[in-house]
């Protein structure tokens, strides 16, 4: 009976102890931060698949746009699109201490209302996938505090009157992203070296609840986080696009 007793013991230990690693980090598990069925969570940026882990690396970026980032950037600003086609997308800031790259924050965001393209053109209403340097900003309102030259105009940034009421504050707030633009000059110049079809002023800016038509859009304490923590001694640039582009 003894003998009996003991198997019977080690089976319920034994079951307890597949029960237990089949939750841990399952089907269904949620362990990568994503939210179940509705989309009601945000998702987190997680390693490529040949370097899941490393901190030497951003994560979600592959070798291709990775090559892109200066080597003497320690700020980056992701962002990570949800799909090809969608609006959704998550901004990350990280900041690179010695070798290892460390989320500082993290925001909600949209993008252009038709998502991504590799090759954007004047009214596509798709964002530009690649990697950007972030050299001016400004807006509507005072100077926050911003690290990067500010240039105020109540007049430039002011959106058009025939906008919907909700863009009305879109540029409240901007930091204009180097594409087809003339670094240092302020964000409203609207100077085009690679001619008007490949479009323009593309900024990130504050956010209305719904896509762009080319911008990167966040809410005013991200953007006044943004402003007050990017600095141009740093060398910051933005990371943009789908996940799949970006994995690329």
């Amino acid at each position: 009976m003894d003998s009996v007793r003991r198997a019977t013991v080690a089976m319920a230990a034994l079951g307890t102890l597949l029960a237990t690693t089949a939750a841990c980090g399952g089907p269904g598990s949620g362990a990568d931060g994503a939210s179940g069925a509705g989309g009601r969570g945000t998702r987190k940026p997680t390693g490529d698949a040949t370097h899941p882990a490393d901190t030497t690396r951003l994560p979600g970026v592959g070798e291709r746009l990775r090559r892109k980032i200066p080597a003497d950037s320690s700020q980056v600003v992701a962002v990570y699109g949800r799909g090809k086609d969608s609006a959704e997308s998550t901004v990350v800031l990280y900041t690179r201490r010695g070798a290892r790259w460390h989320q500082e924050a993290s925001w909600p965001a949209h993008n252009g209302r038709k998502g991504w393209t590799t090759d954007h053109h004047e009214g596509d209403k798709r964002s530009p996938v690649g990697v950007f340097t972030l050299s001016d900003a400004g807006g509507v309102l005072p100077d926050p505090g911003a690290k990067l030259p500010y240039d105020r105009d109540q007049v430039a940034y002011a959106a058009p009157a025939y906008w919907k009421k909700a863009y009305h504050h879109d540029f409240d707030y901007v930091i204009a992203i180097d594409y087809n633009r003339v670094r240092g000059n302020p964000p409203k110049d609207a100077t085009r070296p690679l001619g008007a079809e490949k479009g323009g002023s593309i900024w990130l800016h504050m956010d209305h609840h719904s896509g762009t038509s080319a911008c990167v859009s966040v809410s005013r304490t991200a953007m006044e986080r943004l402003l007050r923590t990017l600095d141009p001694a740093r060398k910051p640039v933005v990371v943009m696009g789908d996940r799949a582009d970006l994995s690329a």
